[in-house]
């Protein structure tokens, strides 16, 4: 979907954590599942708790409070979360004193009904409510259930310092908008995380200044829809007409604020997630190239390589208008990495249709790829007047094409880095081995390569690429 890049279900995400506070003595386990922004909801929620007398703790046995943060993107990533409620229940019935609660999108979306459902369940709360969360909580320990998934015209929670979890002190995600305004007719973020909103860029520039002091390296910008970002002093970017000569006159589109984080902090990288096709002007290509600090890497979701299949998704853009992006982009930023999203088997995909994706994607070529089967998903506009009429079959091949495909264009993009130089900035040791670093280029690429023993987590190392997979770069760091 849009605006939020999904970890890949058979992988997804478990963020739990460690803070070290010792005069708090209630503890709280929490697990993000899903998207980036889930993931700093969670941090955001760890702060909140953290000034309630409450540690992060890893061990889920030790905890006094479990959280989980959730997922409703597809029906699999609820599925998950449900798994994940029967072993939290397993453990509340040896430990009666613990607390079990849902929060983030599956919670908005299912409200009160989830304590119905999940009998040891104590409390829901939405992706708006955080601020929430201490008093629900003592409802919980006065024996009631705790319900809380308002959405919110205001909240960005600008003013929380989040607590950065499960972090290799290199990278970090900084919020700048919540909410989505698109309105595309298979998701349901516009429902379950309310309408756009931005936050103001001072708190922003604060925020990272924070990181910067904290010896924090690169930071990415997040939002269901970054382009979107539009700070005219608060409040719904619906109302932006609505507001005063002056308040338009002074506003900060997302272009400008790109500039502003780039020039304030040239010794920082930055990055971005979500791009929207439709929403992203010219202006922000130019702020990306203007400044050598800001990623050449776009996640540019398409969905689907149809026009027909666009027009019912309500994607707001076409195929035409989307590949004059690519041209744009391929322009201003040669070199620039892209990545997608792409949705298998939308309702009444025909044959036709799908080749209009494969054929797109022989277009764009791209870097990287987040790939999947429709989901129906309850609520949301395809559910409600469209039938979900493409066999199971029919999707399973036409996203293994898909797969098959961009596999093929990830090994061509990562080959053409053979021989080349390339900026690293290392985020700590590699998975398979402690003897070799791991870290990314400037085009999002993984970048292995063996120590030397005179670098560290958070320098910005030159590397000669000599092989690759279709995934990873491998090389060596250019002696000095």
């Amino acid at each position: 979907m849009d605006g939020e890049k999904i970890i890949d279900e058979s992988k997804q995400g478990l963020a739990t954590m460690t803070i070290g506070l010792q005069q708090n003595t209630k503890k709280v386990y929490i697990e993000s599942y899903g998207c980036q922004m889930n993931i700093n909801d969670s941090e955001i929620v760890a702060s909140i708790l953290k000034g309630k007398g409450f540690n992060t703790t890893d061990d889920m046995k030790a905890a006094d409070l479990i959280l989980v943060n959730t997922c409703s993107i597809r029906e699999k990533a609820e599925q998950t979360v449900r798994k994940r409620l029967e072993k939290y229940q397993s453990i509340k019935k040896i430990n009666p004193k613990l607390k079990i609660g849902v929060m983030g999108c599956m919670a908005e979306r299912l409200k009160a009904k989830f304590l119905e459902e999940e009998q040891m369940l104590d409390l829901v709360v939405g992706p708006d409510a955080y601020r929430d969360l201490p008093h629900l909580i003592e409802e919980v320990a006065d024996g009631k259930e705790a319900v809380n998934v308002l959405l919110s015209k205001e909240e960005t929670y600008a003013d929380i310092a989040p607590v950065r979890l499960n972090s290799n002190g290199v990278t970090a995600f900084v919020s700048i908008t919540r909410g989505c305004d698109n309105m595309c007719t298979f998701c349901v973020v516009p429902f379950t995380r309310g309408r756009e909103r931005s936050r103001d860029p001072k708190s922003i520039i604060k925020e990272i200044q924070d990181l910067k002091d904290q010896n924090f390296k690169e930071v990415t910008l997040l939002g269901q829809n970054v382009d979107s970002y539009l700070w005219f002093g608060g409040g719904l970017k619906k109302d932006f007409d609505k507001a005063s000569q002056e308040a338009q006159k002074n506003a900060v589109d997302f272009a400008q604020l790109l500039d502003m984080c780039a020039t304030t902090f040239p010794e920082m990288r930055f990055r971005f997630s979500t791009s929207n096709p439709q929403d992203m002007k010219l202006d922000v290509l130019h702020s990306m190239a203007k400044h050598k600090n800001i990623c050449k890497y776009i996640h540019l979701p398409v969905q689907s390589g149809s026009s027909s299949v666009l027009k019912r998704m309500n994607r707001q853009h076409t195929r035409e208008e989307y590949i004059e992006l690519i041209d744009n982009i391929r322009k201003i930023l040669p070199g620039c990495a892209l990545s997608h999203d792409i949705i298998a088997g939308f309702c009444g995909e025909t044959e036709a249709e799908h080749k209009d994706t494969l054929s797109l994607m022989e277009y764009v070529k791209y870097d990287f790829g987040f790939m999947f089967a429709y989901s129906d998903r309850p609520g949301t506009p395809a559910h409600k007047n469209m039938a979900d009429d493409v066999p199971h079959e029919t999707k399973k091949r036409r996203l293994n094409e898909i797969i098959a495909l961009q596999q093929k264009h990830s090994l061509l993009r990562m080959k053409k880095f053979i021989g080349q130089e390339v900026e690293v900035l290392i985020e700590g040791d590699s998975k398979k081995s402690n003897q070799y670093w791991k870290g990314r280029n400037s085009q999002n690429a993984m970048v292995v390569f063996p120590k030397t023993g005179h670098e560290k987590p958070g320098d910005f190392v030159q590397v000669k690429i000599e092989d690759c997979t279709s995934a990873t770069l491998l090389g060596k760091v250019k002696s000095k």
